[in-house]
């Protein structure tokens, strides 16, 4: 059977960011929004308020976004947390997958690359959609669990974006990792877009 390592060394490795990239819009906000219903997200974005005006200030994405994760997702399990994101998922990657990153995706596969998802969305929350698409591997923002295994609403780990996406590659690939192609949208993107041999800054237009 054919190792990771062996696999790196053949074909090299293609990371692919998620929100905007594979998907039309960001999946993090999509998810919170469909679990929480209408009336029960209108009523957080409005306690969100405050660190929403505090944003414009400190401009720390990772700051809103835990502040999100504890408003929606405070107290959940992880064991529920696993089963909303896989039914969120089943439903919603038909509607939020763009069809041309999928049939780049799918080429690279065949070319036997060793394709790796790197995301600032929570990697609980994308699992089921890297599991869907046949991902080597999933590079995401971990959500923190308290001893009961529930949602702290903070993060245990750095929020993956900027020079932190191309951190955790080194982690994982080493120090001198050099992508064979990589792909992006934001300038959250930037980093990972310079250490690969083809980078792709919003080639992907088209819509499910």
């Amino acid at each position: 059977m054919e190792s990771l390592d062996d696999r790196v060394q053949d074909a090299g490795v293609v990371a692919f960011d998620f929100d905007g990239t594979l998907t039309t819009h960001d999946s993090y906000t999509a998810f919170l929004k469909w679990r929480a219903g209408p009336i029960r997200y209108a009523l957080g974005l409005v306690k969100l308020a405050p660190a929403a005006l505090a944003y414009l200030g400190h401009r720390n994405r990772g700051r809103i976004k835990a502040a999100a994760t504890r408003e929606f997702l405070a107290g959940v399990t992880r064991e529920r947390l696993e089963t909303d994101a896989r039914a969120f998922a089943e439903l919603m990657a038909p509607r939020m997958l763009r069809p041309d990153a999928v049939r780049t995706w799918r080429r690279w596969s065949q070319r036997n690359a060793t394709l790796v998802i790197v995301t600032a969305s929570p990697e609980i929350i994308v699992a089921p959609f890297a599991r869907g698409l046949g991902a080597e591997m999933l590079i995401g923002t971990e959500l923190a669990f308290d001893a009961r295994d529930r949602v702290t609403g903070a993060f245990a780990t750095p929020n993956c974006r900027g020079a932190e996406k191309v951190r955790r590659l080194q982690a994982v690939f080493g120090e001198e990792v050099q992508l064979r192609a990589a792909y992006g949208d934001t300038s959250g993107d930037t980093e990972m877009l310079a250490i690969a041999d083809e980078p792709g800054y919003r080639v992907f237009q088209e819509k499910p």
